[in-house]
C-alpha cells in the first residue's frame, strides 16, 4: 500500500478517537482500488484487524467479501451488520505496454473503466497506473470506446515508456489528482437566499465508498467496548460500482447470516438546496430504484430524532437521495431488512459540475471528491447511537413496526369520528 501523503489533517483539537478516525479517513480514501481489484484496501483492513483479531470471527467468501463478527455475540439474536463497499470507479489494465517494438507502442496501454463516469470526462484527462511494486506511471487518455461491453475502454499514452514488464494486466489506474488535503470550501447556501457557507472538507481520490469504510471501522471500534453491542458486525463488499455484484453474491450464497439487518453506508451526490454538505450525515430512505425497508428506516429515524433533542450539537438529515442506487436495494431484493446512512458527496465519482457539463455550459474536469469532516463525524455518531439501540432491542426475527403504537394511540383518541 502506498504511504499516505503528509498533510495537516486535524483542523482543531479533538478526542483521540476522532483524530484516529480522521487518520483512517485519509489513509483509506487515498488507497487505489477498483471493482474486482480491491486488494490494497483489503490489506488495510487486514492490518486494522490485526490487533482486534482475538475478539472477532473473520470470514472471507470466494468473491472477497469480509464478514466480521464478535466472538461474544448472542447466537439466537439477529445480527446487525454495518456494510460498505471497497471499490471506487477506476481503470484496470487490459493490455499493458509491450516490452519490445516501436517507441510509440511502448508508450501505450489499453485499459477498461469499471464504474459510472460520463463520456466527456475521459479523452485528454491525465491518469496514473499503480503497479504492484507501488510505482506510479502517469499518462493521458487518448481514445475512448464508450460502446465496449461490459466496460468502456480507453487508450492511454504514458509520459515515459514504463520499464519492461512493470505494468501488468489487472493493475489499477485512477485519475491523476492532487494529494489529499483538508481545505475550507465556500459551499453554496442551503436556501437560495442564504449565505455562502465556509466548510471544512477532505478533498481526496475516493470518498465513495472508502470514507464510509473509515466511518464503519471507527464506529465498530467504539462499539467493541460495549457488551450491549455484541451482535453488531461489519460486512465489507466488493464490486459495488459495477452493479452490486459483491453484495448480490453475498446475499444469494448464504454468506450473510439469516435474519441479519443491514445498515448500508454510502456516499451520495449532494444537491445544495436538498442534501447540503456540512448539514450532517443522511438517513437515506431510498434510492432511484426503491424505498428501503420501512420498519428499519423508521426505527433509525426515531432514534436520531430523539438523540438530536438530547444533543443540540448533533446534526443529521433525512433524505431520499434518488440520484443513484444503493446496496440496500440489492439486500432487500434477497429478503433482508436493509436501509442506508450516507455522506453527502461533492464531485460525485470525481466529476466536477456534472449538470453544467451535461448542458454543454462547462468543460468536463476531473477533480477530487470531497465530504465535510463534520458530516463524517456525524455518520460515526449515528452509527454508534443506532447500533447500540438496535442491539439492545434485537429480536429473533421480526422487527416491531416503529409507528404501530402511535397509530394505535391516534385511533383510540379519535376513532369516534368514524360513527359520524
Amino acid at each position: 500500500m502506498p504511504p499516505a501523503p503528509k498533510t495537516k489533517l486535524f483542523s482543531s483539537p479533538a478526542s483521540r478517537a476522532a483524530r484516529q478516525a480522521e487518520l483512517w479517513l485519509l489513509e483509506l480514501t487515498s488507497t487505489p482500488t477498483a471493482a474486482g481489484h480491491e486488494e490494497r484496501v483489503m490489506v488495510w483492513i487486514d492490518n486494522w484487524l490485526a490487533s482486534r483479531r482475538k475478539r472477532l470471527d473473520i470470514r472471507r467468501d470466494d468473491a472477497g467479501n469480509f464478514l466480521i463478527q464478535r466472538k461474544d455475540r448472542i447466537r439466537q439474536a439477529r445480527p446487525i451488520l454495518i456494510t460498505a463497499h471497497l471499490d471506487h470507479p477506476a481503470f484496470v489494465v487490459v493490455t499493458p505496454p509491450p516490452s519490445t517494438g516501436s517507441a510509440v507502442a511502448r508508450h501505450r496501454a489499453l485499459l477498461e473503466f469499471r464504474g459510472g463516469v460520463n463520456d466527456p470526462y475521459f479523452v485528454g484527462t491525465p491518469i496514473e497506473v499503480i503497479d504492484y511494486a507501488q510505482s506510479r506511471h502517469a499518462g493521458v487518455i487518448t481514445t475512448l470506446d464508450s460502446n465496449h461491453k461490459p466496460f468502456k475502454r480507453v487508450t492511454v499514452r504514458f509520459d515515459a515508456p514504463p520499464a519492461p514488464n512493470t505494468i501488468a494486466a489487472g493493475d489499477v489506474g485512477r485519475w491523476l489528482l492532487p494529494a489529499p488535503r483538508i481545505a475550507t470550501r465556500q459551499l453554496p447556501p442551503r436556501l437560495p437566499s442564504g449565505p455562502v457557507r465556509p466548510t471544512r472538507v477532505i478533498e481526496t481520490h475516493a470518498c465513495d465508498d472508502l470514507a464510509a469504510v473509515a466511518a464503519a471501522c471507527a464506529a465498530f471500534d467504539r462499539l467493541l467496548k460495549s457488551k450491549a453491542a455484541a451482535n453488531v458486525g461489519l460486512l465489507f463488499t466488493v464490486a459495488e460500482e459495477v452493479g452490486f455484484i459483491g453484495a448480490i453474491h453475498a446475499a444469494r450464497s448464504g454468506f450473510i447470516p439469516k435474519g441479519a439487518r443491514l445498515i448500508c453506508l454510502e456516499n451520495s451526490r449532494s444537491f445544495p438546496h436538498d442534501s447540503p454538505i456540512g448539514a450532517g450525515a443522511i438517513m437515506r430512505v431510498g434510492d432511484r430504484l426503491s424505498v428501503f425497508s420501512p420498519s428499519l428506516t423508521n426505527e433509525l429515524s426515531k432514534l436520531f430524532t430523539a438523540h438530536a433533542k438530547r444533543n443540540p450539537h448533533f446534526r443529521w438529515q433525512r433524505k431520499l437521495m434518488a440520484g443513484g442506487a444503493c446496496e440496500a436495494t440489492a439486500f432487500a431484493a434477497y429478503g433482508f431488512e436493509s436501509t442506508c446512512l450516507c455522506l453527502p458527496l461533492g464531485n460525485y465519482h470525481n466529476m466536477s459540475d456534472i449538470d453544467g457539463v451535461s448542458a454543454g455550459q462547462r468543460p468536463a474536469i476531473i477533480a477530487c471528491e470531497f465530504v465535510a469532516l463534520d458530516d463524517f463525524h456525524s455518520l460515526i455518531e449515528m452509527l454508534v447511537v443506532a447500533m447500540t439501540a438496535l442491539a439492545k432491542s434485537a429480536s429473533k426475527r421480526t422487527a416491531k413496526p416503529t409507528h404501530l403504537s402511535l397509530m394505535e394511540d391516534l385511533y383510540q383518541r379519535t376513532a369516534s369520528v368514524l360513527g359520524g
